[in-house]
């Protein structure tokens, strides 16, 4: 029975997003009289947001859902610096066209999600940019430097962890915890900004924001954090033998991206619909009490709701289809990643690297000898095997049960 009385902060805890809250039950109280406009920052490093960045998105969510406002900070100005959190070295730094082309392939994700409109509760698209890059510096040092000691700072596990493994940070990225505590005073006073939400690593980034409202203009704010992510296998959530799960298309395809939800380890898929679906709790109990076989209905029901939030509705359906298709063993299915071959062929030890199925040609030539790889239906046993057009004008490469590709001419 949930202790909070806001239908905010009861959602994000039967969801399973709560690790750490600043004064909750002021929180609770505010939440449950009136909209709150609250905010997540994520700096556009790269052309596509990857599903570790998908459970700060669904705060965002969560937020709206229970009937109030959310602000997406486009870190425009805070990634020309770098966030140190959780790095043992300084990020690269990034021109302001290639900035400006991140945020352009990420704000298609938000759009998915979120409900951009003019109502009291629609979501905001906000570059920070728009107010550090015009920040003069000598009076940045004045207003904000005055709040900030080395001695706290130096205690920060962005700053600790690097220092304590003799990691050189930079004067730019200690700078970091300052402009992103800007953020928020800036977003308390333009709108009315009353909490900042992120992953449990910004805990500190975010303490620091609300202490410097308070101390500049007497506000009272808060901060939330979700729990970080991991699979029971211990891994990072996020990650697979081919690399990051992104959220756009053109990074990573539809199928791969259903299929990693489908291959949800059985200890995982009631909490991940819990935290990543909108699928009602009764249901996910059902789901999550299924055993052996029947679990992989769940993993369905996990992978089309998320593929269908992220990517839509036709492209969860078709990434279905095809699964359906491949794994009965009738077909090639249409939306499986593709490796164009000439006239020339390719090596299959080559062509699993290449689709992504192995990380080396040294793990393809291991995987080969174990029996696990298949061209169409036939098991493959030579290393040096060469898939020539003759062979086929498509053909199925197969590693294991559960990863497919096709080669074509």
């Amino acid at each position: 029975m949930s202790t909070y009385k806001s239908e905010l902060l009861r959602l994000l805890e039967e969801r399973g997003h709560i690790h750490q809250v600043t004064d909750p039950e002021s929180l609770d109280a505010l939440a449950s009289k009136q909209v709150i406009t609250g905010y997540v920052g994520f700096d556009p490093t790269a052309p596509s947001l990857h599903i570790g960045n998908l459970a700060s998105i669904m705060l965002l969510k969560r937020l709206q859902d229970a009937g109030h406002r959310p602000i997406v900070i486009m870190g425009g100005g805070t990634a020309k610096v770098g966030d140190p959190s959780g790095r043992d070295e300084t990020r690269q730094l990034l021109t302001d066209e290639k900035l400006a082309n991140n945020i352009a392939g990420i704000q298609g994700t938000f759009e998915r999600i979120l409900r951009f409109d003019d109502s009291e509760t629609g979501a905001l698209l906000i570059n920070n940019d728009d107010w550090l890059s015009k920040l003069g510096y000598v009076e940045l040092l004045r207003d904000v430097g005055p709040h900030f000691t080395i001695n706290r700072m130096l205690t920060f596990d962005s700053v600790k962890l690097r220092l304590d493994r003799e990691q050189p940070l930079t004067f730019l990225e200690f700078n970091y915890m300052i402009m992103q505590a800007y953020d928020y005073l800036k977003l308390a006073r333009d709108y009315d900004c009353r909490l900042q939400m992120g992953g449990s690593d910004q805990w500190g980034n975010i303490v620091n924001g609300i202490e410097l409202a308070r101390r500049i203009d007497g506000s009272e704010v808060y901060g939330l954090t979700a729990p970080l992510i991991t699979r029971s296998d211990g891994q990072k959530m996020g990650k697979s033998v081919s690399g990051a799960i992104w959220l756009n298309e053109a990074q990573l395809p539809a199928y791969d991206f259903w299929q990693y939800w489908r291959n949800t380890d059985d200890r995982d898929v009631g909490r991940f619909l819990r935290l990543f679906t909108d699928v009602p709790l009764d249901e996910i109990a059902r789901l999550e009490a299924l055993e052996g076989a029947e679990i992989n209905e769940a993993k369905v029901v996990l992978a089309n709701a998320v593929t269908a939030m992220v990517r839509g509705a036709d492209a969860a359906r078709a990434a279905e289809a095809t699964a359906r298709e491949t794994f009965a063993g009738s077909g090639a299915g249409e939306d499986l990643p593709t490796l164009a071959v000439g006239e020339e062929g390719i090596r299959v030890g080559a062509a699993l690297t290449e689709l992504g199925f192995t990380t080396s040609n040294g793990e393809a030539k291991r995987k080969i000898a174990e029996g696990a790889v298949r061209l169409d239906d036939t098991t493959v046993t030579d290393p040096g095997f060469l898939i020539l057009p003759e062979h086929g004008s498509q053909m199925r490469l197969s590693l294991g049960k559960k990863k497919h590709g096709l080669i074509t001419r």
